[in-house]
């Protein structure tokens, strides 16, 4: 049962968050904190007392959605606001 070992939870979320370097967008770095938060769930029950694969997805699911969420409050753009450039990167 590799799904009730903290570390591959641990592993998967580090992985995810890497990966939203490569490709941002602020999608994958909520499930990397869901998958950490697993790892958090599975680390404190100890393996043994694990409940399940069903509750452990149930629980990053919960856990993504609601990293998801606070990370689009914090770092999205609000509403009506546009970006407006007022210098070019490449003027010199």
């Amino acid at each position: 049962m590799l799904w009730a070992q903290w570390w591959v939870w641990a592993v998967a979320g580090l992985v995810l968050g890497l990966l939203e370097v490569a490709l941002p967008g602020q999608i994958l770095l909520g499930f990397g904190i869901g998958a950490l938060a697993t790892a958090a769930v599975v680390f404190v029950a100890g393996p043994e007392a694990v409940p399940g694969l069903p509750v452990l997805l149930v629980i990053f699911a919960a856990a993504s959605g609601l990293a998801w969420i606070v990370l689009r409050r914090a770092f999205a753009a609000r509403r009506g606001q546009v970006k407006i450039w007022e210098r070019d990167i490449n003027d010199n």
